[in-house]
């Protein structure tokens, strides 16, 4: 991955709502979410998701299908690990990492 790329997909997760759209896709799996049961998860107009579910789409990281007289939304994993393979690259100075579990609790300064 280029680093070009790799900022692209960041700043298009770096919004409260987009982030939250994301999460979603993520949650529901290949099968994706029509756009309006997206929106009612979210708690907003079709039309506001509609203009940060392109932001995705643009970053690389969603996918969208027609089907029938709905738009379907779908993560695009292999995007998506890209991405965390690009972040983790060389981690730990060449060592074995040891993964945890995320701290619950965490919750980062501003």
């Amino acid at each position: 991955m280029e680093t070009k790329d790799a900022v692209k997909a960041l700043s298009a997760l770096a919004h409260e709502t987009r982030l939250a759209a994301y999460r979603q896709l993520v949650q529901a799996g290949s099968a994706g979410l029509q756009a309006g049961q997206l929106a009612d998860t979210l708690g907003m107009p079709p039309s506001s998701l509609s203009f940060h579910l392109k932001e995705l789409i643009n970053a690389g990281l969603l996918e969208s299908k027609q089907e029938g007289r709905y738009v379907i939304y779908s993560v695009k994993f292999q995007a998506m690990t890209t991405l965390l393979d690009y972040l983790t690259e060389n981690c730990c100075a060449g060592d074995r990492c040891v993964v945890t579990s995320p701290n619950p609790s965490f919750k980062p300064e501003n």
